[in-house]
């Protein structure tokens, strides 16, 4: 195992970690990944010591939750009505990639997109077979996850997501049909995504469907990777602000006009 002279008279050791592919089997990872940057983003944590995690929206908008002290636990995010949206209900099981998880979370701190969205076009980009039936669904090259359309009735429809491996189910996420869709494209291009995700000894899922790759990690590089993170954040954040209050304000701007009259 690798040793780096971290400081004067410090050794830094380095630690074994996983390329993990398809990242859709890869297990839930550090929560931290997406919590860390909604901080970073602004959003206001409302979580408690030794419980849930809990985001706040700076509009109050959108609520993201992560509980493991319950069954079946995992993600729950909530998204109130507005005179542009209806409200929507998201859940992802708790071994949800958090990679995956915070292809949706992740743009829910960006503003839209003048395109309009497309949830499949990201899987069909990477050779996801779609059918279209009953239901439209997508199914991963590998054939063990995949994207529905489900319409389960007359006025009843919802996105359903999943992947699962020789031992069953691995996770599940449902969203509403109201849950924007430039967030489930978001999300399906993280979902789609060829590279793996990295996991530490111990903490990779037991399936014959998963290819690995053993790595040396210093901490002090896994730092780094996860302080690139948190910066971009907070600098999008910045960015968004300055812009927000660099904007005329409408009656100011009336008034302004009034006065050249």
């Amino acid at each position: 195992m690798k040793k780096h002279q971290a400081g004067r008279g410090s050794v830094e050791q380095a630690q074994q970690y996983y390329l993990v592919e398809p990242r859709h089997l890869a297990g839930g990872g550090d929560v931290r990944h997406v919590g860390e940057f909604l901080r970073a983003s602004g959003w206001t944590d409302r979580s408690k010591k030794d419980g849930p995690l809990v985001f706040d929206s700076p509009d109050r908008a959108v609520r993201v939750g992560y509980d493991p002290f319950t069954q079946p636990g995992g993600w729950t995010i909530r998204g109130t009505a507005t005179r542009q949206q209806e409200a929507w209900y998201a859940t992802l099981g708790r071994q949800t990639p958090v990679e995956i998880v915070a292809g949706f979370t992740d743009a829910l701190t960006r503003p839209r997109s003048a395109h309009a969205p497309n949830v499949w076009a990201p899987l069909q980009e990477r050779d996801w077979k779609t059918e279209r039936g009953r239901h439209f669904t997508a199914m991963s090259p590998d054939g063990n996850a995949f994207v529905q359309f489900h319409q389960a009735g007359a006025g009843e429809a919802f996105w359903w997501v999943g992947a699962r491996t020789e031992h069953g189910r691995n996770w599940d996420a449902h969203f509403t049909p109201g849950t924007p869709m430039h967030l489930l494209q978001s999300f399906s291009a993280a979902l789609a995504d060829p590279r793996p995700v990295m996991r530490p000894r111990g903490h990779v899922p037991p399936s014959d469907r998963i290819r690995t790759t053993s790595v040396s990690v210093l901490p002090s590089q896994l730092g780094a990777w996860q302080q690139a993170r948190i910066t971009a954040a907070r600098a999008a954040a910045w960015a968004r602000n300055s812009w927000a209050s660099s904007r005329p304000r409408p009656h100011a701007t009336a008034g302004h006009a009034r006065a050249r009259r």
